[in-house]
């Protein structure tokens, strides 16, 4: 099945579409194409492909695209195996796991079929792929003009951002982790799997199959807190008594905030969450290099129920 969001990004898929099937087709692939016309229709799809135990689910779209696709396999045991065609406007996914936008050589990388299995977390009922934050610009993804973004692509979050940076919240955060608990008034909290968040790059060496999730939350310091961000980002591996950094294999978080959660680009909840990490959760095809590099924990058994 090939699960296609037309909106995604400024790309026009449709132009390629046809000569991506050729190829697959040319490969011995039958493909079932399903466009997508409304939010979470991604996730009805990807339900029938598992219902229908297709082999293959091929995602084109952004990072909401994947994370639909992600929740509609999670319910089922047999899960197909995930070839992804980057087309948003970020795609922290796609180019964590070394994928790319020309869809020429995404197709190729997929018709190699080389797949790894890839870490997913549970955020209270729903699931993400690579972050869930709550705090200063974190809904940037989501209240960016839609129109703005097809315009001017990764500059309309910038100009986003530097209207909320006179807007940064304050939440009184318990943090309960497999270490340990954490408290105090952070600004933004953030849970990764990946190495990229909103096109910077968080973590510095990050695992996507080790069963854990990495962890960083800024305190609250009035008026340096931008540049805590700054250096942050700058050095994603610094950690602080003001930024803390930390792996977990689960985690709670309770606060009173009413700043609302982002899970993978899309708005969240608001309130306690209850994090979980599924390790190997799915199958994704990526390139020998991103094997090596982010997957390494490949032969260990898990049993666990998601």
């Amino acid at each position: 099945m090939m699960i296609i969001n037309p909106q995604s990004g400024r790309q026009n898929f449709s132009d390629r579409l046809n000569k991506t099937l050729e190829r697959f087709h040319s490969a011995g692939y039958d493909i079932d194409v399903r466009e997508t016309k409304h939010p979470g229709q991604a996730t009805e799809y990807a339900k029938t492909a598992c219902e229908q135990q297709y082999a293959h689910m091929i995602i084109v779209g952004g990072d909401g695209t994947f994370n639909e696709c992600v929740n509609g396999m999670m319910d089922y045991e047999n899960r197909p195996t995930i070839g992804y065609i980057p087309a948003g406007t970020c795609c922290d996914i796609g180019m964590t796991l070394g994928l790319t936008k020309n869809v020429d050589r995404a197709v190729s990388i997929i018709l190699k079929d080389e797949s790894v299995k890839m870490d997913v977390v549970k955020a209270n009922d729903r699931y993400f792929c690579y972050v869930s934050g709550n705090g200063a610009f974190i809904d940037i993804s989501y209240v960016t003009d839609s129109k703005l973004k097809k315009k001017i692509g990764y500059l309309a979050y910038l100009v986003k951002a530097l209207e909320e940076l006179f807007t940064i919240p304050k939440m009184k955060m318990t943090v309960t982790h497999d270490e340990g608990v954490i408290k105090g008034a952070f600004s933004l909290a953030l849970i990764i799997n990946s190495k990229r968040v909103a096109g910077v790059n968080m973590i510095y060496k990050p695992s996507l199959d080790d069963g854990k999730v990495d962890v960083v939350l800024y305190r609250h310091i009035f008026p340096i807190n931008g540049l805590l961000y700054l250096l942050s980002f700058l050095l994603p591996f610094w950690s602080s008594p003001l930024v803390t950094r930390f792996k977990t294999k689960a985690m709670r978080i309770e606060t009173t905030s009413k700043s609302r959660w982002n899970i993978d680009g899309e708005s969240g909840g608001i309130g306690n969450q209850n994090f979980k990490v599924c390790q190997h959760a799915i199958a994704i095809i990526v390139p020998k290099k991103i094997q090596r590099k982010y997957f390494v924990h490949q032969n260990e058994r898990k049993d666990e129920e998601y």
